[in-house]
């Protein structure tokens, strides 16, 4: 297999803590939930956005960016260490009232649109609301199940769903209905882990629901809970991200390999050319169906469908070191990370800064 190799991280020395946590196993068992109390207390708080000003010593975003998501209308959200931002109209702003139960600063580690088009924030203190006026946040004091959010997901019935460090959960509104899920195991290679932290929830374009732990993949259907590691032969429990393919099927990054699923059939892509235990990361689809994904949280690789390519960036073109790569609704990737925010355009990356380009 022929690899081109361009180096694509300046300081390969620089060690991170992965997003990735773990989480549960459960055996094709039916949902076992209960829910904690129908009181609510919201924590309400009318917003503005802060608009920057021009600051040459600060120009990134954030210095940490882990995420983005666009939403039905455009509009471009980060989450970043130092907050949650909204791109709309060529403006940057960032917007004010997320906080914790204690009124400090949090870190936005997930970004998901409601059915109802509010925006939902996943955070380091509680989960949050946007709807365009108001911030509403909501902390275990209201019945959330753990305040270190990691990862949320909008379903098509209008559930938030809700992975936290403590296990899974999903408010209705009105109430927050905590999941009972066998335990799976600690990840002692990452700094924040816990025997029931999820890595990714996922609804598909059939209306399951994937959840990536670190007892394996598990499948929501019915309301019944399946054992997809079980079911399709996945080698390791610690499952980091799955979504859907446009031609079908799924990829699954995990701790020990790339895997394809269509069907009943579940291919190991990356058997030959990776070594077992360094770990597959965040992964997106380009609009040639081309697979982008990190390896090892350092090293870009391309899988074209045939083969992989690994890209070593030159020194002249830095980037971030990778948590997430977003292909947006115009189909440019971007990759988020530690060191702030890029694009990929005409084979280099392009830094984004407070004031774009966009």
């Amino acid at each position: 297999m022929n690899k081109e190799r361009i180096s694509f991280f300046g300081v390969r020395s620089l060690i991170i803590t992965s997003l990735s946590v773990l989480v549960f196993s459960c055996t094709g068992q039916e949902n076992r939930n209960k829910t904690r109390g129908d009181l609510l207390l919201v924590h309400a708080v009318a917003t503005q956005s802060s608009f920057f000003e021009n600051n040459p010593a600060n120009e990134q975003i954030s210095q940490v960016v882990r995420m983005m998501f666009q939403d039905s209308k455009g509009i471009i959200w980060f989450g970043a260490q130092s907050g949650a931002f909204r791109l709309s109209n060529n403006t940057l702003s960032k917007i004010d009232g997320i906080k914790s139960e204690t009124g400090g600063r949090v870190t936005i580690h997930d970004i998901t649109e409601g059915k109802d088009g509010k925006i939902w924030f996943g955070h380091t203190d509680g989960l949050s609301s946007y709807d365009g006026e108001i911030v509403k946040n909501y902390y275990e004091s209201d019945g959330l199940l753990n305040n270190d959010v990691w990862n949320i997901e909008s379903d098509t019935n209008g559930n938030i769903w809700i992975g936290t460090i403590g296990g899974l959960c999903k408010f209705d509104g009105v109430v927050f209905t905590t999941f009972e899920l066998p335990e799976g195991i600690r990840d002692t290679t990452l700094g924040v882990s816990s025997t029931k932290m999820v890595h990714c929830i996922m609804e598909d374009s059939k209306g399951n629901i994937w959840f990536c732990t670190n007892a394996g993949l598990f499948r929501l259907k019915d309301n019944i809970l399946h054992n997809a590691s079980e079911k399709y032969g996945i080698k390791t429990n610690f499952i980091n991200e799955i979504i859907e393919s446009e031609n079908g099927g799924y990829w699954i990054s995990t701790k020990e390999a790339l895997y394809k699923l269509v069907g009943d059939r579940l291919e190991n892509i990356t058997e030959q050319v990776t070594e077992v235990g360094k770990g597959i990361g965040s992964m997106s689809e380009d609009k040639n169906g081309k697979l982008y994904f990190v390896f090892n949280q350092h090293y870009l690789h391309i899988y074209d469908g045939k083969e992989i390519i690994e890209f070593e960036k030159p020194e002249d073109n830095k980037g971030p070191v990778v948590y997430q790569i977003y292909r947006d609704q115009i189909d440019r990737l971007w990759f988020l990370g530690f060191g702030g925010a890029y694009r990929l355009e005409n084979g280099k990356f392009l830094n984004i800064t407070k004031n774009g380009p966009w």
